[in-house]
């Protein structure tokens, strides 16, 4: 028999999302939150959706809370994503940066399982092939708010099925090994350029120090229009001169463009920080 969910404890637990992680539902998603859900109230001692959510939001059990916002998170990804940020990266940002500076710090701020990061890493160690001796200290912190999928990034094996969403043969047979017949993970050179953190967008980040590039993809859509400026003007903090920062085709600076400047190039577009 299918549980209900009332339309109460709905708007409850959307607005407990929305403040955990500016996650915004909308209206009459219910079933997306049963969907996510039912595997925690199989194992909780729950009767019911309703009393799921009423635990859930009084957080007397902070590891269950914390497993149903992961659960609501969302995680789609795959490798070097609509191909255009990296050939700017490659091409326009990374030439220009290692003109004037050695080392390349770069943010991925909502790495999922690892196929952002690894691809930048691809790329910086493309470049470097071509370049040799531009940015021998190279750092990329890799971040997301699920504990799930950053333990799947730092693994950094991908079974064939994943692997075959937009990654190009080249970096496939020069930054991976061979498991078995259906996995292969990143090697060492790669894995080594990339340090993962449980970040949440919402709260402060300056504990992570200035960056050169941040990737923030396809990420800010889920956010209201306060959250979304809200963390762009700390993007803004922690970008060094001349910092480049990464959005989804669909996205905006919005309220924050007293902070930025737009770079048009032949291949897409990304913001400077002024």
């Amino acid at each position: 028999m299918d549980t209900p969910l009332s339309p109460k404890s709905y708007a409850l637990f959307a607005d407990f999302l929305q403040k955990k992680l500016g996650i915004v539902l909308g209206n009459n998603r219910q079933y997306l939150v049963k969907s996510r859900l039912s595997g925690l109230l199989k194992n909780s001692n729950c009767a019911d959706y309703d009393a799921l959510i009423s635990k859930l939001i009084q957080q007397s059990d902070i590891a269950l809370t914390n497993e149903s916002l992961e659960l609501m998170t969302t995680n789609e990804t795959f490798w070097f994503r609509d191909a255009y940020p990296f050939d700017l990266l490659q091409d326009n940002i990374l030439p220009r940066l290692s003109d004037s500076q050695n080392t390349l710090r770069v943010w991925s701020s909502a790495c999922s399982t690892g196929q952002e990061p690894y691809s930048i890493a691809m790329t910086i160690a493309n470049y470097q092939k071509n370049n040799p001796g531009r940015f021998r200290n190279v750092e990329i912190v890799a971040s997301d708010f699920n504990k799930r999928v950053l333990t799947q990034a730092k693994i950094g094996s991908y079974h064939e099925m994943a692997l075959s969403r937009g990654l190009p043969a080249y970096y496939r047979q020069a930054f991976f090994e061979k498991i078995d017949d259906k996995h292969m993970q990143v090697n060492a050179t790669i894995k080594s350029m990339v340090r993962f953190e449980q970040v949440n967008l919402l709260s402060s980040f300056k504990a992570l120090g200035k960056f050169d590039v941040i990737f923030c993809r396809n990420v800010l859509i889920y956010f209201n229009g306060k959250q979304k400026t809200d963390i762009l003007l700390k993007f803004a903090a922690c970008m060094s001169t001349n910092a480049a920062l990464m959005l989804g085709a669909a996205e905006t600076i919005g309220g924050a463009e007293r902070e930025f400047t737009m770079n048009s190039e032949r291949k897409g577009l990304y913001y400077s920080r002024l």
